[in-house]
């Protein structure tokens, strides 16, 4: 998968590489809400919790957003409090789907080898974890999870996509990796990364 796919949505965590040590890191998408008055900006631009933001939208409106990063606090919106009227902690809940309300690609990421903890921009599938390298050809999955279910369907006889609880990622496997010739380079790598 040498591209990202704009119809194969991304899980609001992935696995990457270490920015700082090269090795295994969780990353996790922030999460931005609107801030509907302008009187609430300065809360949220003196907040220690979020970080302000102005966007703009495909029209060329700009608004005011408060981005709110998880990761960096224990991994939820517990450590949200004393909010201005109108807003509530779960609105920086991650979506029940795999969706993102913002186009950044920015979020935070932790590291128990190096012990880095920190914002980050992500560029993906460049620092995906799961990554294997076929023929100049890069096949990638957004972590352990899908990782299993790809070296499984990449392994199996029947290919029935529909099976695996990640089916939409796998329906876009590019046939390069799905040769026969492919299976068994494909499959030892993917056991080799999964083994870690």
């Amino acid at each position: 998968m040498t591209e990202v796919y704009d119809w194969n949505p991304m899980p609001h965590k992935v696995d990457i590489n270490c920015p700082s040590c090269g090795s295994y890191a969780e990353f996790e998408f922030a999460e931005v809400v609107r801030i509907s008055l302008k009187k609430d900006v300065p809360f949220f631009e003196s907040s220690d919790l979020f970080t302000y933001q102005l966007f703009k939208d495909s029209c060329g409106h700009r608004w005011h957003g408060a981005v709110y990063f998880a990761k960096m606090h224990g991994g939820s919106t517990a450590a949200i409090r004393d909010l201005p009227d109108g807003y509530e902690p779960s609105n920086w809940n991650h979506s029940q789907y795999l969706y993102r309300n913002h186009g950044l690609d920015l979020g935070s990421f932790t590291c128990s080898s190096c012990n880095s903890r920190r914002v980050h921009d992500l560029s993906w599938p460049e620092e995906a974890f799961y990554s294997i390298s076929y023929k100049g050809q890069v096949l990638w999955a957004f972590n352990r999870d899908s990782g299993v279910d790809l070296r499984d369907f990449i392994q199996s006889n029947e290919r029935k996509a529909k099976n695996h609880k990640w089916a939409s990622f796998l329906l876009h496997i590019p046939t390069i990796f799905k040769k026969q010739n492919a299976r068994d380079n494909v499959v030892k790598q993917l056991n080799k990364l999964l083994s870690c």
